[in-house]
């Protein structure tokens, strides 16, 4: 069952690779539209948790770890390209001696960038509706991305890894399942176990950021960002390449035969 999931994740990565070189502009959209549909998740998330954040409920938390998978399963469904899925699925297939690493890491800041474009256009979005200009709805989401900004970088590079690790499980265990609602239930479950530990997601706290920035909190500087940000993605990628393409690359000895016949073949 592992190798058979592992060889879709091969062929995942080779299929974003030849998007890309087909059209690359199609390759960006697919990674703008996969932040947009992160900020549904987001928005979803500090909504249902803010309501309980109002009344000092303890609670808070967990309604919003519960309902962010929406934005999961929108990227999952919806095709999109989401950098930190990326991170496990080019590794693994340059690991496998079927990418180089010099398209690997190309397409990953490609991936970040489009990441990036659609975080600024969904912030946009929504301060456009409206819908968190009062304080009374705000309050949730600035208190989170301002506790975000202050977090020491060691901490938030370990945070970054763990969560990583279970994001790209939530899309790599489903795989082996025929169920489609089972896959949803593993997925948001996942999901949740890294939202409700306190982990650091380097995309959704993109849109988080964004979306604080544009509703002008005060703690919403470009260094306290960058700050988050860079030590947040590199423990993303080691989560990913590490934790997910290098050790699966490492426990499946048939993969390893594969790849040296195929290079005798060569």
């Amino acid at each position: 069952m592992e190798h058979a999931s592992l060889e879709k994740i091969e062929q995942l990565a080779l299929k974003k690779e030849k998007t890309y070189q087909d059209n690359r502009m199609h390759y960006l959209v697919r990674s703008i539209l996969a932040t947009m549909f992160l900020g549904l998740g987001v928005i979803v998330a500090f909504r249902t948790g803010g309501f309980f954040y109002e009344t000092g409920s303890s609670l808070a938390y967990i309604v919003a770890a519960i309902t962010f998978g929406v934005g999961i399963l929108l990227i999952k469904y919806g095709n999109a390209d989401l950098f930190t899925g990326n991170t496990f699925y080019f590794p693994f297939a340059a690991l496998r001696g079927k990418m180089s690493w010099t398209s690997v890491f190309k397409l990953l800041f490609m991936t970040y960038i489009g990441n990036f474009i659609g975080a600024v256009f969904f912030a946009c979005f929504l301060w456009a509706t409206g819908l968190f200009s009062d304080s009374s709805v705000n309050g949730f989401l600035l208190n989170v991305a301002s506790h975000k900004t202050e977090t020491p970088i060691s901490e938030l590079f370990f945070r970054g890894i763990l969560c990583n690790w279970l994001v790209c499980l939530a899309f790599f265990i489903p795989m082996s399942l025929k169920n489609e609602m089972a896959k949803i239930f593993i997925m948001m479950l996942l999901v949740f176990s890294f939202f409700v530990s306190g982990y650091e997601h380097s995309i959704a706290n993109m849109c988080t950021f964004a979306i604080a920035f544009m509703l002008g909190s005060a703690d919403m500087t470009v260094t306290g960002i960058i700050h988050n940000l860079i030590p947040v993605t590199l423990g993303n990628f080691v989560g990913g390449a590490v934790f997910m393409g290098l050790f699966f690359h490492y426990l499946n000895p048939v993969a390893k035969k594969k790849q040296k016949q195929s290079k005798k073949v060569a």
